[in-house]
């Protein structure tokens, strides 16, 4: 892991971020921790409508940002959908007047096996972890250079894992694997595609399973999360690779526990949701 070179602001105050996903989890507390320094934050999301299982909308979402201290902009829309993707652009464009960072957060799951694995959800696998994040960041990358140009701060933080070629898994779950390793592979060809342009290209992993309704959802949910951490390890990760410098911090695959203990933390006993930190489960494709 390269070092994270801090910015001479270490903070996102005033920065517009615009998301994919957010509603809820993981990505609602990068926002919220984003918001807290003043930040603008867009949301593209598909939930206008509470999820059967899973609360949160990407308008509540919105009202949580705002109550945090930021300024929020939801946007009802899909990720896999290139007319929805220019439309987030150009709202966020218009309402904020420019994007200086892009968080591809929005990502699907599912752990069959190769035999078991229903198509459709191969396809919405790679339609949104793939496609999405490529999509995203293509379309922001005017704005994106703009804002490296003018000393801003640009970057786009992939919530996707090491590209471990370790065949442990693939050989657990091959369709999943492979999709969120093309995340990480637009995280690769990105960064150095864009090196020259001074945007900050990497991917940022939990190094535990962390807490949230998703995992709570799954068989004996309740008992994983409780073996894991909550999502603000996360998102405070999140804010020290968004503020270091993306000239030289660009090309990696972090966990959110390397960048924390890069940046001084030493305690990470108050993230946990009451597991001793040796019993925590690690997170996959480690």
């Amino acid at each position: 892991m390269t070092s994270i070179t801090p910015a001479p602001a270490a903070s996102l105050s005033g920065r517009t971020i615009l998301m994919s996903g957010g509603s809820r989890g993981i990505g609602l507390a990068i926002a919220k921790r984003a918001a807290a320094d003043g930040a603008n934050v867009a949301l593209l999301a598909k939930t206008a409508q509470p999820h059967a299982k899973l609360a949160g909308t990407v308008y509540t979402a919105a009202e949580e940002i705002e109550a945090a201290g930021g300024h929020a902009l939801p946007i009802v829309g899909d990720v896999r959908s290139d007319e929805d993707v220019a439309r987030a652009v150009e709202a966020t464009l218009e309402r904020f007047g420019g994007i200086d960072v892009v968080l591809n957060n929005a990502s699907a799951i599912d752990l069959s096996t190769t035999d078991a694995v229903d198509m459709k959800r191969y396809d919405l696998m790679q339609d949104i972890n793939v496609r999405g994040t490529f999509l995203l960041s293509k379309l922001s990358l005017p704005a994106l250079r703009a804002s490296a140009a003018s000393g801003r701060g640009a970057h786009i933080l992939t919530l996707s894992p090491p590209l471990n070629l370790d065949p442990t898994w693939a050989g657990r779950h091959l369709a999943y694997t492979m999709a969120k390793y093309g995340m990480s592979l637009t995280t690769l060809g990105l960064a150095e595609e864009l090196r020259a342009d001074g945007i900050g290209v990497n991917s940022l992993w939990p190094a535990t399973l962390i807490d949230t309704a998703a995992i709570r959802a799954m068989p004996d949910g309740d008992t994983l999360a409780s073996a894991g951490r909550s999502p603000q390890i996360v998102a405070d990760a999140a804010h020290a690779v968004l503020t270091s410098d993306p000239r030289t911090t660009t090309g990696n695959f972090f966990t959110d526990e390397q960048v924390l203990r890069a940046a001084g933390v030493t305690d990470f006993a108050r993230y946990s949701l009451g597991a001793p930190e040796d019993r925590l489960v690690p997170d996959i494709f480690l």
